[in-house]
């Protein structure tokens, strides 16, 4: 037997399979990879040598107005790590700025005070100015023009009017994005409700260059890019995280040129061929991304690049916080037909995409090519209901997927961490 161990909420899950059913195992070389230095000084070099761009101590001299925008409560971001550096780059350029930091919540619903204080620390939530994006208060956005999609641009006042915008985040590879991480920052992350339905519409998911790893000709990614140049987001500070969630590189400077290395950097590392096999089993890299049934589509996607036409995907999810979106539930609750419910999302224009009808989109995708098995702490109902098996060990989803399959000889591939690789055919 191989025992293998899953990320699972704050924990993980044990398994221990036929070894000679493991088709393969698959990570990226993130998890072996050691930077020279420790965290704070690969920040700290990052800071002091900035990509494009010039140091933010110089970048802030004079610009009274500052807003740094910060991942939300469904991010691994460091933000203990990066926030003070970046607060201490500023006030160094400086001391007087009035600086505001803006939660980035897209869509998502509201940050907490408790999640905020496990975020930044009760210190910085104590002192500084927090304000927490809510892309439906159109009151507070500004319209900055056309996006390429076509869609009108409404992005967040407090980021916009900002004499100096500056954004932390992470980079990682991205299901529809191509890599997560600086342009992001802006949109979705503080754009209005409307300009984050156009860039998602049906037809740029379904683009070919939609997908992990790829940014050249990405439709969805140039639409970002365009805003957060708009929006004049100025800076960017984005590391690399390994599966415990260490950081292991950072990069800082313009939202183009430092990220395009960040991605570099991740492109040697996380590449993984596929191993086709019958049963897939995968994660979502555990918390905070494996919250709600909505985030772990993206750990699912990987599992469909490498799982047989007609197998069975055992996805570990913990989904404490539920289903993650309504509207996404409504998309998949529509019908059980799902050749039916994807030519009706195919069948709408960019200006008329649904909330969260990407997510059930790529969802249906996947379901069209496999059945799922959902190991999660939600309800059995809910998982049911999203057209999944509902399971509570991998023990149990495995007998379930070899009933499913109608044999017991089956080929297994496993991959621990699902948002931390790109499997390539």
């Amino acid at each position: 037997m191989t025992h293998l161990q899953f990320p699972y909420g704050k924990g993980v899950m044990s398994a221990a399979l036929p070894k000679q059913q493991i088709k393969a195992v698959l990570t990226s070389e993130l998890e072996s990879y050691r930077p020279d230095t420790d965290d704070v000084t690969l920040v700290r070099r990052a800071l002091e040598n900035p990509i494009g761009s010039l140091p933010l101590r110089e970048l802030s001299r004079g610009k009274q107005k500052v807003t740094i925008i910060a991942s939300d409560h469904t991010r691994p971001v460091p933000s203990k790590l990066l926030m003070p550096a970046l607060l201490q780059e500023i006030r160094t350029g400086n001391p007087e700025a009035e600086i505001t930091i803006l939660i980035a919540t897209g869509c998502h619903r509201e940050t907490t005070r408790e999640e905020l204080v496990a975020k930044f620390g009760e210190d910085i939530v104590a002192r500084e100015k927090i304000v927490i994006h809510d892309c439906d208060d159109t009151a507070n956005m500004v319209l900055l023009g056309i996006l390429p999609s076509g869609g009108e641009c409404w992005v967040n006042r407090l980021a916009c009017e900002a004499d100096l915008l500056v954004s932390e985040g992470f980079i990682e590879p991205h299901f529809f994005a191509g890599y997560s991480g600086s342009r992001k920052a802006v949109l979705p992350g503080v754009a209005g409700r409307s300009t984050v339905l156009a860039n998602h519409c049906a037809e740029f998911i379904d683009h070919p260059a939609s997908r992990a790893g790829s940014l050249r000709d990405n439709p969805i990614h140039c639409d970002m890019v365009w805003a957060a140049r708009k929006a004049g987001l100025a800076f960017i500070l984005n590391v690399v995280l390994n599966g415990e969630k260490e950081t292991i590189h950072a990069v800082a400077g313009d939202i183009e040129a430092a990220h395009e290395a960040g991605c570099a950097f991740l492109e040697g590392l996380c590449g993984v061929k596929a191993a086709m096999a019958d049963i897939v089993i995968t994660t979502n890299g555990g918390y905070p991304l494996d919250q709600n049934i909505y985030q772990a589509v993206k750990g699912m996607t990987a599992a469909e690049a490498t799982v047989k036409e007609g197998g069975v995907i055992i996805m570990l999810a913990k989904s404490n916080d539920g289903h993650g979106g309504e509207a996404f539930c409504r998309e998949l609750m529509a019908g059980d037909d799902m050749d039916a419910l994807m030519a009706d999302i195919l069948s709408r224009g960019r200006g008329e995409t649904l909330p969260d009808q990407w997510q059930a989109q790529i969802m249906i995708r996947i379901l069209q090519r496999a059945r799922v098995i959902y190991i999660s702490d939600a309800e059995d109902v809910l998982v049911e209901q999203l057209h999944m098996t509902p399971a509570h060990s991998i023990e149990e989803a495995l007998t379930l997927a070899r009933r499913m399959l109608g044999r017991e000889e089956v080929s297994i591939t496993a991959i621990p961490d699902g948002v931390g690789v790109i499997v390539l055919p």
